[in-house]
């Protein structure tokens, strides 16, 4: 094959262009399907020449700030289940930098996500230009170094040809099941404007197929032992569920072995929450049922999660005293976490051979018995503290989420993140339809939701996508509402207000601590009593929007949000003390020794939970 003479910014676009993908429905779309882009020095001249060439094909969207962006295409990539990957650029410095952040969300919860930056000078010529950091002592680093902290992959390209091996090693990252998370590429300027002589291979279509890991036959013959010699035994559905396509090999192999369900946060969705098997969330954030049913279980099978604390209960939940935490992932690294007896496979062909290794054996009835009885009574509370009430209090989050809930309509898919919400929709939104839910949990990052928003409508354009935010996230992240706007991707913004960040308030409190500098009315300054007009400042943005202050209200607000033709904003003031409860110990820190003897009493409780943690 022959070459052609194009520069580096043009043979990365060229190659993104190149690059298709197989769905989950085995139909074929662009690997990259866009670029998010705010262009400046260092990316403007030549990557966004390239990508102005050929925008027909690889469309570029502008969003207002580069952390929004990246946030965007993290939600669009996972909304798609990591079969395509939405790509951000910047320019150098703090450009490169507000993505920082969004490579953060995308490392934790396992999302392919590729950022390209520009970068200073390879020649060094002009040093020191504008916006460069520099090091005295290591004149090689620059801000971008950054990101090696937060990328599965990390290059920076200071040779043309280097980019022929590179670019594909970062797609390849991506793409890998085992090693997935955000892929960084700095270019310098003026490396991105050499023109070398590209292969046409470089340039050629390549296609890329879903990648299932099958288990090793040792492997499957301990996990299909401890099963068989179980009582107790529970299916942990955790993220990997979602990214297999694995939710009817989880349902069937349920349903054969008789075995209940629960899900984490990221893992929420995979089994419909009508169905009698699915006992809920578990952990932190979770509920009555899927925790006690954790506390008991002798086997526990650990179905694509990564077991973090929120989940785990900071590793006290399991507390059977001979439980075997089965790891059912394709990665190794969280198949083998605290001892497990290690299941490395993809998710849905695991399941797949456990269950016809296990054949007909099944669970005894009496512990499904349980679960349905331990199920019935987190419904029961649900429905009850959801319900509306015609007293002078603000609604609570579970209200809101519960008039949401009530009146879903098919297609909707429920997105938040940090803050009070991950416990009230993890809870309270009871999924009956199947990979309808993002909750950002994974970094708990609060500027998430807007932003996260945008990139979900832009992945599901036909799906209403619901965003629940509260006053705190809005007030650090809102300016994709405008970028939803000119986009014309419209999502409704469920907006609550409770003066400030009510839930970490709460977290301070409880421990023992003084309220300070979290809600607005424990703030300094002569004007803490001032509140945001957040119906105002989405109108300001271009959408429609409107305030409410019921529950009712709101149910009838949101028949108004779906006959929009453009982002509708639902903005309430929501109570700041009661939240729902259910959940789990999580260890955080609390003073040792302090002048507060409340504090000193919450120390003692964070020691005395540590008793029961699995410390290996």
């Amino acid at each position: 094959m022959g070459t052609q003479r194009i520069t580096v910014a043009q043979a990365i676009v060229g190659h993104l262009i190149s690059q298709t993908t197989e769905l989950g429905d085995g139909s074929t779309a662009p690997l990259f399907p866009g670029v998010f882009g705010i262009f400046g020095h260092g990316n403007v001249t030549c990557l966004g020449h390239a990508l102005e060439e050929r925008k027909d094909v690889l469309p570029t969207w502008r969003g207002q700030n580069e952390q929004g962006m990246a946030l965007a295409a993290t939600a669009y990539n996972k909304a798609v289940r990591r079969r395509q990957i939405m790509t951000a650029t910047s320019s150098i410095g703090p450009g490169a930098t507000n993505m920082v952040t969004a490579a953060g969300v995308a490392h934790s919860n396992r999302i392919p996500l590729l950022l390209i930056s520009g970068d200073s000078f390879a020649s060094r010529t002009p040093d020191p230009v504008l916006q460069q950091v520099e090091h005295f002592g290591v004149p090689s680093t620059t801000v971008n170094d950054s990101f090696r902290a937060v990328s599965r992959y990390w290059d920076r390209i200071t040779m043309p040809d280097q980019i022929l091996t590179s670019l594909p090693q970062a797609i390849d990252t991506m793409l890998d099941p085992a090693d997935c998370g955000p892929a960084f590429l700095g270019l310098p300027q003026d490396v991105q404007a050499m023109a070398f002589d590209v292969p046409d291979e470089f340039l050629a279509p390549m296609h890329h197929a879903i990648v299932r890991a099958r288990p090793d036959r040792g492997q499957l013959a301990a996990v299909v032992d401890a099963l068989r010699h179980a009582t107790r035994p529970l299916l942990l559905a955790g993220g990997g569920v979602h990214y297999s396509f694995a939710e009817a090999a989880l349902l069937s192999f349920a349903e054969r072995h008789n075995i209940p369900v629960v899900e984490t946060v990221a893992g929420k969705a995979s089994l419909a929450a009508t169905h009698p098997l699915n006992c809920g969330p578990i952990g932190v954030t979770g509920c009555e049922s899927a925790n006690a049913l954790a506390i008991d279980a002798d086997v526990v099978v650990s179905v694509g999660s990564r077991l973090e604390d929120f989940t785990t209960g900071s590793w006290t939940l399991f507390q059977n005293p001979g439980v075997t935490i089965i790891g059912l992932n394709v990665a190794r690294f969280d198949a083998h976490k605290r001892r497990s007896l290690p299941f490395v496979a993809d998710a849905r062909e695991g399941l797949r051979e456990l269950s016809d290794a296990l054949g007909d054996w099944r669970a005894n009835d009496d512990w499904s018995e349980r679960a349905a009885s331990e199920r019935a009574g987190y419904h029961a509370y649900i429905d009850k503290i959801a319900a509306p009430t015609e007293n002078d209090e603000p609604v609570t989050y579970a209200q809101v989420v519960g008039a949401v809930d009530r009146n879903k309509a098919p297609g909707d898919y429920a997105l938040a993140a940090a803050g009070g919400f991950p416990g009230e929709v993890n809870n309270g939104w009871r999924a009956d339809e199947l990979n309808s839910f993002d909750c950002e949990y994974g970094f708990s990052c609060m500027g998430y939701e807007i932003a996260g928003g945008w990139g979900a409508k832009m992945a599901m354009p036909d799906r209403e996508v619901i965003v629940f935010v509260g006053d705190g996230s809005t007030m650090m992240m809102n300016s994709d509402l405008y970028s939803s706007v000119i986009s014309g991707h419209k999502m409704i913004v469920i907006i609550c207000d409770n003066g400030g960040f009510a839930v970490i308030n709460r977290l301070q409190v409880n421990q023992g601590g003084a309220p300070f500098n979290n809600l607005l009315d424990d703030c300094k300054g002569p004007h803490t009593d001032v509140r945001v007009d957040f119906e105002m400042l989405a109108k300001a943005q271009g959408c429609n929007a409107e305030t409410v202050a019921t529950a009712v209200e709101l149910e009838a607000a949101m028949v108004r949000a779906r006959a929009s033709d453009r982002t509708y904003v639902i903005a309430l003031q929501t109570h700041r003390y009661q939240w729902t409860e259910g959940g789990t110990y999580w260890e955080v820190g609390v003073p040792e020794v302090s002048s507060r003897p409340s504090v000193v009493v919450a120390h003692e409780e964070v020691v005395a939970g540590k008793a029961a943690q699995r410390r290996a």
